[in-house]
């Protein structure tokens, strides 16, 4: 049936925007921000998929699912959607986890006992004459 990896990957696409939405963790945490981050990693990772083809490393097989549109030889369409579902997945787990790493060092800094001065009286090794 074709198109139907297309459509699964535009769900999960919609779900991604759903939680980042709902939870402010990317493109509504910082929406210009985050365009620039996904654009970056779109073509990050399309010129390493283009790399990658030329080398003989990826191809596209044949796959019934598909919908036959390609941007590139061995490139379909659905590439692209892959990438953008890739980074935003990405950038979601980023922001649910990077607030709650931030806040735990906080606490153990808090926590954790006041350190003497960097600067330690040195005695005299040798003594003095």
């Amino acid at each position: 049936m074709p198109g139907l990896y297309l459509a699964g990957l535009v769900v999960a696409l919609v779900g991604m925007t759903v939680l980042d939405a709902r939870f402010r963790l990317f493109f509504w945490r910082g929406p210009w921000r985050a365009a620039a981050v996904m654009v970056l990693a779109m073509a990050f990772f399309l010129a390493w998929d283009l790399t990658g083809i030329g080398l003989g490393v990826f191809f596209e097989g044949a796959n019934r699912y598909l919908v036959g549109i390609r941007i590139a030889p061995e490139v379909p369409v659905e590439e692209l959607f892959f990438l953008a579902l890739l980074g935003y997945v990405t950038m979601d787990v980023v922001g649910a986890v990077h607030p709650r790493v931030e806040a735990a060092v906080r606490r153990a800094e808090r926590r954790r006992p006041e350190r003497p001065s960097t600067e330690r009286h040195r005695p005299d090794v040798g003594g003095s004459r």
